[in-house]
């Protein structure tokens, strides 16, 4: 007898190539599309909310990025008025000393001139 080693597993199936029916791998073709197709649309919609979502996102953190500029200028004007504060006190000081300096020496002059 024939071993089975012998029989080849193609065979049969080369012969059978030519019986493929056009019409056939047509609906088959139409159905995988049709099967598939509605996943890939879904799918494609949820990339486009996606991406859509991710356009808003990067324009709200443009907008925070620029909020915490503004609080960075923000900062800096407070540090300015601080420092005129602190300057305005120092001149206030130095007005006061003056004023006593003023008082003290016109002080002298009238004790001087009593004798």
């Amino acid at each position: 007898g024939v071993a089975p080693s012998d029989v080849s597993p193609d065979e049969g199936v080369v012969e059978d190539l030519p019986l493929i029916d056009e019409k056939a791998v047509e609906q088959l073709t139409e159905g995988l599309i049709s099967h598939y197709l509605p996943d890939l649309q879904r799918s494609k919609s949820a990339l486009q909310e996606l991406t859509q979502n991710q356009v808003v996102l990067l324009e709200t953190l443009e907008q925070e990025i620029s909020k915490f500029k503004d609080c960075n200028s923000i900062v800096d004007i407070n540090a300015l008025f601080s420092e005129a504060k602190h300057y305005h006190n120092k001149l206030v000081n130095i007005r006061n000393e003056m004023m006593m300096l003023h008082e003290k020496t016109s002080k002298l002059k009238v004790s001087g001139d009593k004798y």
